[in-house]
């Protein structure tokens, strides 16, 4: 009976030890992961905007001044429904024109 209950014993043993390298592996990987994901959203949010983010050129001369205005409004909140611009992107470039 005593050589069953140290092979038993010993199995149980090296299934801890398994188990616990196993989780350990895990949560290191994991970790890695999230380090990947952080970095790419860093690198992501640290981008510049795309140069279609760009206001529109000025209107021609024929234009009043007001009409251009609102053309180059008309096309900034084009952009931002399309996804071009973000919120802050748009209200600074909606101020640039309202105050020019």
């Amino acid at each position: 009976m005593p050589g069953l209950i140290r092979g038993v014993a010993r199995t149980a043993a090296i299934a801890g030890t398994a188990t616990a390298v196993s989780n350990r592996v895990s949560r290191r990987q994991a970790g890695r992961w999230a380090e990947q994901d952080q970095q790419a959203y860093q690198e992501q949010a640290y981008q510049e905007p795309p140069a279609a983010a760009a206001p529109p050129p000025a209107a021609p001369a024929a234009d009043t001044d007001m009409d251009a205005k609102l053309a180059q409004l008309k096309q900034l909140g084009e952009l931002k429904e399309q996804g071009v611009l973000t919120d802050a992107e748009f209200e600074v470039q909606k101020d640039r024109i309202l105050h020019a």
